[in-house]
């Protein structure tokens, strides 16, 4: 049965203006899911609409109320979490036991920022005049417009959505075209928990949608996740109308092992890390950079391991690897394969589709004596393809990974002090793992990249409100007459 999604404007469910729908698939069986509403601009315009009527009641809510919301939002997620978790493994494929924990990072998120709401902190400094009080207060921007993808479809919108309504704006969501339903349901979370009319809207469609999102000129701050081709242009459109942006881009994430490496942890970390979630997780492992004396154990042990791996459908148990999130997806895995074989890395495992007659599924795979040249070894992929490349020590191992555009995350195996914490200063990422796979961020830190990972805004952790509040300061004057910087202020002093 096809499921029909709408779109949620001024707290109604409505179909798109034109009445225009496109399809939602099932990546493992390729069936049509759902179909839902292809807004366009005035969709857009009207969801933007309900934002700016509903944002003044909002944002003189008190915060400590707004707080208590956000806490009603966590209790509704984790009595749906079975079930939006499901929902979320038909649309988008990666296995439940992820989907279940792509819905707790929510949760999670829900109850930090909740908590928000009794700090908001602001501070108080001493000021130079006499009789004069100075402090520096946090107020809310006004509309915020959400641009969020597929891959983790609760998670992601979470670190931006919770943040933005504690901090007092109203929001406009666009979700990523491939995960329709489970963004509604997410919606209906907060519908349940009694967020008032206007505060949240969801406009589903295409690109043109965010497009539209991204011209809006009431929309005062957009926060963007995805690829960085369309990041760029969002970025552009919105920054030239003068409007705040936030990006989270594209990774190229390295582990390093070292010779004195825990070999068996290694494995284990550098499987989960490049092929749950089928790779399609900005912070997968893509590359693998490994010191000469380990190499040969290394590969001989993931090619062992690689075999365990069970492929299949997400709903079904033991399924470690789904599919990809749809033919376009899997037929770039499939092209970069090609590349790599073209530029002479030598595959190891992997390399093509198994024998399944439905389904975007792809088996994972390992390139060795990949140079650090390659195409293979420098742009994003975003699929279950990992190439090791051989380093002779750790200055050589730094430099490979530093020197690619982006810079998200990294990790380092190794059991010597030493050279764990020269990685942690050296290492130019956003996010930095010892002896971890480069996944795995929790939400009550920041969250971001360097290079061409993002534009150095972070989500999470005491920096998650800074992207949708704006610094107010405020000067309370009682001496009763001018004061001016100019004055001597030893004069004034004598006065009192």
């Amino acid at each position: 049965m096809i499921e029909i999604a709408q779109n949620y404007i001024g707290g109604k469910w409505q179909s798109a203006e034109s009445g225009d729908q496109f399809p939602s698939y099932n990546p493992a069986t390729e069936e049509i899911l759902a179909q839902a509403p292809r807004s366009t601009a005035a969709d857009v315009e009207a969801a933007v609409q309900a934002a700016k009527q509903a944002y003044p009641g909002w944002r003189l809510t008190p915060a400590p109320r707004r707080g208590e919301l956000l806490f009603r939002v966590a209790q509704i997620l984790a009595d749906r979490k079975q079930d939006i978790a499901r929902l979320m493994t038909q649309e988008m494929g990666k296995p439940l036991a992820e989907t279940g924990g792509d819905v707790q990072e929510a949760i999670d998120m829900a109850y930090y920022m909740g908590g928000e709401g009794r700090r908001m902190l602001g501070y108080t400094a001493p000021v130079e005049m006499p009789n004069k009080f100075g402090m520096a207060l946090r107020d809310s921007v006004g509309i915020v417009g959400l641009i969020t993808p597929w891959n983790f479809p609760v998670a992601v919108p979470s670190w931006k959505m919770l943040p933005a309504l504690i901090a007092g704006n109203a929001v406009v969501w666009k979700p990523s075209e491939d995960t329709p339903l489970t963004s509604a349901a997410f919606v209906k979370v907060f519908e349940a928990a009694g967020l008032p009319p206007g505060v949240l809207n969801l406009v589903t469609g295409l690109g043109d949608a965010g497009a539209a999102l991204a011209a809006n000129p009431h929309v005062r701050v957009i926060s963007f996740t995805g690829s960085t081709e369309t990041g760029l242009k969002v970025y552009t459109q919105a920054a030239s109308l003068g409007k705040k942006v936030t990006l989270e881009m594209g990774g190229k994430n390295a582990i390093i092992v070292m010779d004195d490496a825990n070999l068996e942890l290694a494995v284990e970390a550098i499987t989960w890390s490049a092929y749950g979630t089928t790779g399609q997780r900005c912070t997968a492992t893509s590359r693998l950079i490994v010191q000469s004396g380990i190499k040969s154990q290394l590969i001989e042990a993931l090619v062992e391991k690689a075999r365990t791996i069970k492929i299949g459908n997400g709903l079904e148990d033991g399924v470690m690897v789904g599919p990809l999130v749809n033919a376009k997806g899997r037929e770039k895995v499939e092209r970069y394969v090609e590349i790599g074989r073209n530029e002479g890395a030598k595959l190891i495992i992997g390399g093509q589709r198994p024998d399944f007659d439905k389904g975007f599924f792809y088996n994972p795979t390992l390139f060795s004596e990949v140079s650090r040249d390659m195409r293979l070894a420098r742009e994003e992929i975003f699929g279950p393809v990992l190439s090791l490349i051989e380093v002779k020590d750790l200055n050589e191992a730094i430099e490979a990974n530093n020197e690619v555009s982006y810079g998200l995350s990294s990790s380092i195996f190794t059991e010597n002090v030493n050279a764990a914490f020269r990685a942690i200063r050296d290492l130019t990422t956003g996010i930095v793992y010892i002896n971890h796979g480069t996944t795995g961020a929790e939400i009550q830190f920041p969250f971001g990249g360097t290079r061409g990972t993002g534009n150095g805004m972070r989500e999470a952790g005491l920096v998650g409100l800074d992207s949708f509040m704006e610094w107010k300061s405020v000067y309370v004057d009682y001496s009763g007459r001018l004061q001016r910087a100019q004055i001597d202020t030893d004069a004034i002093l004598r006065e009192q």
